[in-house]
């Protein structure tokens, strides 16, 4: 795979779009996330933070499973961006992807809001209640 692609990358089970919006690049994986899939979000991640994009919004409201893999590519990709001053705003988690965060404690750590919107405006809004 050519790490200077930007756009998406895919394979039969996660597609991964990245696109700019402002000082934000928004990522939406697709599909399922997991030990076979992980680096087709872990280079998308990597590249816009090579880019100087520190301020990542994962929009999750097309990913269908996340297992332990993926929630660690995404804890990786959170503590680069916070080096770097920014973070990981997660958005639009479906009930079994926020189960495995709940799970874990790792929605703790991460910033979640209600909308795409809301996440690119800066607004926190925890959308567990």
């Amino acid at each position: 795979m050519d790490r200077g692609t930007v756009g998406s990358a895919q394979s039969g089970r996660l597609l991964v779009e990245v696109r700019e919006e402002g000082p934000s690049a928004v990522v939406t994986p697709a599909g399922e996330l997991d030990h076979h899939t992980a680096d087709l979000l872990r280079e998308p991640l990597e590249d816009c933070l090579d880019k100087g994009f520190n301020r990542l919004v994962v929009d999750c409201s097309r990913l269908e499973f996340c297992d332990s893999t993926g929630l660690n590519v995404l804890l990786g990709a959170r503590l680069k961006a916070e080096a770097a001053g920014g973070g990981v705003h997660l958005v639009g988690m479906q009930p079994v992807v926020a189960r495995v965060f709940e799970i874990t404690g790792a929605e703790a750590v991460f910033t979640v809001h209600d909308t795409l919107e809301a996440a690119l405006s800066g607004e926190s809004g925890d959308a567990s209640g």
